[in-house]
């Protein structure tokens, strides 16, 4: 999991011309809300490594994907609006969301190293 969040939050920056893409017309400065949320991705990731921090920073992506939903919606109506030809996949991400908190919130539960 600590993987995950560390490659996605350093991709912010590597590719963060696929992250302003899905930021909803809504939010104001897209570019600070691409680096800002890469990284918490990077530095929640990295809590997740250490028992200490670890319940903290399972805390803390809980919010992030809370936090990031509405760019995910924004992704999955943009595409259908386009008509784009793989549309399934960003709804069938929204759900996803709810099993990557879920998956977060067991390391919120216990310090020790999980899943056994």
């Amino acid at each position: 999991m600590a993987a995950l969040y560390i490659l996605a939050g350093i991709n912010h920056f590597i590719r963060p011309e696929t992250y302003l893409e899905i930021i909803p017309p809504w939010l104001p400065e897209p570019a600070l809300l691409v680096i800002l949320s890469g990284i918490a991705e990077i530095i929640l990731g990295l809590g997740l490594l250490w028992a200490k921090t670890r319940r903290l920073a399972s805390w803390g992506i809980i919010l992030l994907l809370v936090a990031v939903f509405p760019a995910n919606i924004q992704m999955a109506l943009d595409w259908h609006q386009t008509r784009h030809p793989h549309e399934w996949i960003v709804w069938a991400r929204l759900p996803l969301q709810g099993v990557l908190i879920w998956w977060a919130w067991r390391y919120t539960r216990s310090t020790k190293i999980l899943p056994k």
